[in-house]
């Protein structure tokens, strides 16, 4: 049986180190889970240049695949090599690359949450990047949160994390001048957007079966530490209390029905909803996509409503890593990798066209990234409280993400209630973790 990882907030202290403006070295502890996988050989990035493939979810993407692309270009053109795009959309994508890796029909570099690499490890046939990541300044919280059971399974591309994005302007017509602090002043704000009219939905909060993880953030608003030890708390009295909100503004039209990270963009670009939970890339693709030629200037991020004046506001670590995957052409692949993810040109690339977060010291350190306002705001804001999710510590945690969500989506719909829901998801999540 595995042990989870220590459920830690970052401090102030840890939340400058890690945006590179302070000395000393970042704790992000949160990020690492614990339990084993078998690494494979140890990636050493030389000899002569070969074909690879590279997968990201984000290559099905309209906003995101070209930076991305532009990148795979440079790194070919540069090395006489070519590059097999491989991309599924989000919510397939650990699902299918994992099937991929487990039948060796995947080789190469592969872009992940750092959230998937328990379960990829497990399949014993990632690379140990350890030895690429040496002489690099990763920043110390970027290389913590691409370990796994101790092993750098992955090079840090960027890291952050989830919370509430907004519409200041939105807001503001609506009444709502000031963002609330409680769950109360947070309802009763909602209740308030609701006015605005037909096709206004006050928080688009994630109510499809594969995003509603989303919910475990808002559990632990409410004081549920889902796990202890090794011990499943969903099912305890804060838990329901959280399912028994949410199915409150689901009902009364606060939330939507069917509604996905990908619908929230959407829904949030088209001046439909001010509030709405994502990672700083969002804003380019919301930005992108709407029709407000100044949306960019009314984006604010903001801090998680609590339950009481004084708590801690909850938010969920986020980040990307490149992986790569042992066999057919992984040397050259582990090159690329510690190529996009420390080259200064391509960080500050990257940046300009995505406003993602790089990794390390000199590129936080570029003016592009120092003078980012919003993601300043972010990281104060949000960043700051982030904790993992404590389920990653468990290769099957996808699995764990999975049984809650069903039983949210009974609350939801009305074919169970809270606590009963919660008791059964509580207990197939033991089963899972046994």
């Amino acid at each position: 049986m595995t042990t989870p990882i220590p459920h830690t907030a970052l401090t102030r202290r840890h939340l400058f180190q890690l945006l590179g403006l302070g000395a000393g070295t970042a704790a992000l502890a949160a990020c690492a889970p614990s339990a084993g996988g078998s690494a494979g050989t140890a990636a050493t990035g030389g000899g002569a240049k070969t074909d690879f493939a590279f997968s990201s979810w984000s290559l099905t993407e309209e906003t995101a695949a070209p930076a991305i692309q532009s990148l795979l270009g440079a790194y070919g053109d540069d090395n006489g090599v070519s590059i097999e795009e491989v991309s599924y959309p989000y919510n397939e994508y650990i699902s299918q690359l994992t099937l991929q890796v487990q039948g060796g029909q995947f080789t190469g570099a592969a872009h992940v949450d750092v959230a998937w690499l328990g379960s990829l490890a497990a399949l014993g046939k990632l690379q140990d990047l350890g030895p690429l990541a040496e002489g690099v300044d990763y920043t110390e919280a970027g290389l913590t949160a691409a370990q796994f059971d101790g092993v750098q399974y992955g090079l840090p591309w960027n890291i952050g994390a989830i919370g509430l994005v907004t519409n200041s302007a939105m807001l503001a017509k609506a009444g709502v001048d000031e963002f609330p602090v409680t769950i109360d002043d947070f309802t009763t704000a909602l209740t308030k957007i609701k006015k605005l009219g037909d096709g206004v939905i006050p928080y688009a909060a994630s109510t499809k079966a594969a995003q509603l993880k989303d919910i475990l953030i808002w559990m632990e608003t409410f004081g549920s530490p889902l796990l202890d030890g090794s011990t499943v708390t969903i099912g305890d009295d804060a838990s329901v209390e959280a399912v028994t909100w949410y199915k409150e503004l689901y009902d009364k039209g606060l939330i939507a029905p069917d509604v996905d990270r990908f619908d929230a963009r959407s829904l949030f670009a088209q001046g439909r909803t001010p509030i709405y939970d994502d990672a700083i890339v969002g804003r380019d693709a919301v930005v992108t996509e709407s029709p407000d030629k100044d949306l960019a200037g009314k984006l604010a991020a903001q801090s998680r409503p609590v339950l009481a004046a004084g708590d801690t506001p909850r938010a969920l670590v986020w980040g990307g890593a490149i992986a790569v995957v042992d066999g057919e052409g992984a040397e050259t692949a582990a090159d690329f990798a510690r190529w996009v993810t420390s080259d200064p040109d391509a960080a500050r690339e990257y940046f300009e066209e995505r406003g993602l977060p790089p990794a390390t010291e000199s590129a936080l350190a570029l003016p592009e990234v120092a003078a980012d306002e919003f993601g300043a705001q972010f990281s104060e804001r949000i960043t700051a409280t982030a904790t993992s999710n404590p389920f990653w510590a468990y290769p099957q945690y996808a699995q764990i993400e999975s049984a809650i969500a069903e039983q949210v989506q009974a609350v939801l719909v009305g074919s169970k209630d809270a606590k009963s829901a919660m008791a059964h998801a509580g207990e197939t999540a033991q089963g899972l973790i046994d």
